[in-house]
């Protein structure tokens, strides 16, 4: 949206114009981001779509005339119902008036567009806050605060970005002071927030105090003048910090370039060029210019010096250079090519979602602070695989090349928005208080991934009955990473399989100390191998397995072995899969465990669209099953389902819908619903349907003697070839979260994890197993 009292002023630049041909750093061209912007028909990177059917007559006249005369006379009444009847409270204004865009300097409120369009994607993609960008056609401070001042209805945030200093500090002090929903410019606070962030981490790495440490900060501006305040909230000293600009410092009593913001943090000092500020300093912020900075300047720093140069795109002083005179200092930049990148990214997005989430009336220093500690904290964890590849597959681990979180760290939207409500409420700023904060972060965890709150509830069972699980493939690295999460999550032991040589070398590859509650199972010849070889001869002998055989195999088969655990109750569950064929690993694992009684082992999958959860079945086992076997397959989803929380109502699917068109499979769905009848099983189910009849209410309206109460949430597929292919078109076109094949029916969990699988799909699938084995049905 543009705001403007007057025509466009400046001119369209276009390619037949004046702008040559650039290449980023990803390699990207110009003509390249245009064409971003104009794909699929669509100009732009925005769009508005309903939260509510909007299909018929009724729909309409509830959305709009008569029916929303009852929220509106509600929120009159109560304008705290806005929250619950609008979207006020998951609504953020992104607003400029282009007098500062990027390193591009003033070039308008339009131009400004594109920029502010992807700041609101960005708030959308890590922490799912609707945004709608402002542009504001002005240049006059008084006249932009008027123009945002009377947005406070339609908001529950105002993020200011890309307004040239001095006026951005005016425009924000002012709308804080008017306004009751937070208002914070990023471009101050969110680079404030993450230099600090690795600023906490990079003292904790040197063995510094802030209250000791001696600051020299470069640059003046908007970020500088943050920066400054929000380290001085922390702890550093008034007087230890030395705020230097184009003129050299800024000390007391000095006149020339001078504003109230310098004068602020001016102190008394002999010191009177950034390279005499810089002489024995412990920690030096660039905010100004490339080039700035030079190496002998840092030379004089002090022992493992702390040189944060964020100037953009080129910082001040490159890591190489650096390097070369001071090998033990700790290195930030605002670039994605070095390591420790302040990317503002890792901060506004949870920032206002944890703000938003307790409808806090300011973003005050505390909630800034607490953000920042968060991302530290986070940066000392072991990171998950989506971080690792981020680096190209290479895991990085807390030290001086990482002492601040990748932006693709998918717990930052369970921990930074957490840490911010807490700040809120403890301040008196929020206006809603989360009681459960356990609860609030598995929901945050659930915006972003689907499959989080029903993984949630495993979780939560596993927690209160933790079960000993065995990870058959324990001399991978990955799985040495699964494994420790798993036993940090507090979700039981975890044992690792295979050789002790191989799997503490794992740990020192993935930079763990290996606890000893992470157990090691060796598969070298010994009484416990014996008992396995046993085992599995006895179940076995009349297969063709000669006594050797068996004991080759305990030996070399990581799987056999394992399953032989669990089946010998040496263990509760078991979860392997990622170096295998699925099917590879299930004929391993049949050797040494059967179904369950009565059962049969089935694999169902669990898909996740826009909040709502089908299951699949058989995905796995079955490539034509009887009618017998349908309905088999039909109870055991169905007892899946309830296991995982949902009331099961079960289509079983064929390309025809209660007799036409006819066909062979058809009748075979057809038979199995007869048997189902026989059976008098507990759940509701019909068949055969189409998929579009079972899991549309409007489709499903046109057959009204169907028994289905509602769409089905199971779906049981007329054979293993259309589930599989109907699973892998889900999870690649329809954007849809897959979780399985998960395993049913066999008389010990075991879980089997897809070729490759991640550290987080281990950890989901080795939680499952353990959730299968509390389950005594």
């Amino acid at each position: 949206m543009v705001i403007s009292n007057s025509l466009t002023k400046k001119p369209i630049i276009t390619r037949e114009n004046n702008m040559p041909s650039r290449k980023n750093k990803l390699g990207c061209t110009d003509e390249d981001a245009l064409h971003f912007h104009t794909m699929h028909g669509k100009p732009g990177k925005l769009e508005i779509c309903p939260t509510k059917p909007m299909a018929t007559q009724r729909d309409l006249s509830l959305a709009y005339s008569p029916g929303v005369a009852a929220p509106v006379r509600a929120i009159a009444e109560d304008p705290g119902k806005a929250y619950d009847y609008t979207n006020k409270g998951n609504l953020v204004a992104v607003i400029s008036n282009g007098t500062a865009i990027l390193g591009l300097g003033d070039l308008g409120a339009l131009a400004s567009k594109p920029v502010m369009e992807g700041k609101a994607v960005l708030f959308k993609r890590f922490a799912d806050v609707d945004s709608i960008d402002i542009e504001i056609d002005t240049t006059d401070a008084e006249q932009f605060i008027n123009s945002v001042r009377y947005l406070g209805p339609s908001f529950g945030g105002i993020n200011l970005e890309d307004i040239s200093a001095p006026d951005c500090f005016i425009i924000e002090q002012k709308l804080r002071e008017v306004m009751d929903i937070p208002v914070f410019h990023d471009d101050q606070h969110g680079t404030a927030i993450i230099s600090a962030a690795g600023l906490i981490n990079a003292i904790d790495l040197t063995g510094r105090n802030i209250k000791d440490i001696r600051m020299v900060v470069n640059g003046a501006g908007a970020a500088a003048i943050a920066c400054i305040e929000l380290a001085k909230s922390m702890g550093v000293p008034h007087r230890n910090v030395t705020l230097c600009d184009s003129k050299g410092v800024i000390y007391k009593g000095r006149q020339e370039g001078m504003n109230q913001w310098k004068s602020a943090h001016a102190i008394e000092t002999k010191d009177r060029t950034l390279e005499e500020a810089m002489t024995g300093a412990d920690v030096l912020y660039g905010l100004s210019v490339a080039g700035a900075i030079s190496a002998k300047m840092v030379d004089k720093m002090a022992v493992r010096p702390i040189i944060f140069a964020m100037a953009n795109p080129d910082p001040e002083i490159t890591p190489e250079e650096v390097l070369a005179v001071r090998p033990d200092a700790i290195m930030a930049t605002g670039r994605s090519d070095y390591p420790n990148q302040v990317n503002n990214v890792l901060g506004f997005p949870y920032i206002f979602r944890g703000a938003l989430d307790v409808q806090a009336s300011a973003i005050n220093d505390a909630m800034k602070i607490a953000a920042a500690q968060a991302l530290a904290e986070l940066a000392r964890e072991n990171v998950p695989d989506e971080v690792a590849a981020a680096y190209q597959g290479e895991r990085p681990h807390y030290g001086p090349e990482y002492i601040i979180p990748a932006p693709f760290d998918p717990r930052l939207i369970e921990k930074i928005p957490a840490a911010v409500a807490r700040a809120a409420m403890d301040t008196g700023v929020a206006n809603k208080l989360i009681i459960d904060m356990d609860a609030y972060e598995a929901r945050l965890s659930g915006r972003l991934n689907p499959a989080a709150s029903t993984l949630q509830t495993i979780f939560a069972k596993v927690r209160r009955d933790p079960k000993r699980v065995v990870f058959a493939e324990g001399e991978e690295e990955q799985v040495v990473h699964a494994a420790y999460a798993f036993l940090n999550a507090g979700l039981g032991q975890p044992v690792l399989v295979g050789r002790a040589e191989k799997i503490e070398k794992a740990f020192e590859k993935a930079g763990i100390k290996r606890p000893q509650e992470i157990e090691i199972q060796t598969v070298e010849a010994g009484e416990s191998n014996k008992q396995y070889v046993d085992f599995f001869y006895e179940r076995n002998w009349r297969k063709g397995f000669l006594y050797r055989d068996c004991a080759r195999l305990v030996r070399l088969d990581r799987n056999v072995f394992s399953s032989c655990m669990v089946g010998m109750g040496h263990a509760d569950a078991m979860v392997t899969g990622l170096t295998r064929n699925w099917y590879i690993s299930y004929k391993n694992v049949q050797y040494a465990l059967d179904p369950k009684p009565g059962r049969t082992v089935i694999g169902v999958t669990l898909t996740i669209n826009k909040g709502r959860t089908v299951l699949l079945a058989d995905t796995a086992i079955h490539e034509t099953p009887s009618p017998e076997q349908l309905a088999d397959i039909a109870i055991e989803a169905a007892a899946a389902a309830r296991r995982f929380g949902y009331e099961p109502r079960v289509a079983l699917l064929a390309y025809s819908t209660f007799g036409y068109p006819k066909g062979q499979s058809s009748e075979r769905m057809k038979n199995a619903v007869k048997i189902l009848d026989q059976r008098g099983v507990n759940f509701e189910y019909d068949g055969e349907m189409a998929a579009d009849v079972a899991l549309s209410a409007k489709a499903m309206a046109l057959y009204p003697n169907c028994r289905l109460s509602q769409p089905a949430n199971v779906l049981i597929m007329p054979g293993w070839n259309s589930a599989s292919v109907s699973t892998k078109m889900l999870e690649t076109l329809g954007g849809s979260t897959v979780i399985g094949p998960m395993l049913v029916g066999l008389e010990k969990p075991v879980q089997i994890a897809k070729f490759g699988a991640s550290d987080s799909d281990l950890v989901n699938l080795a939680a499952i197993a353990a959730y299968d084995a509390a389950d005594k049905s």
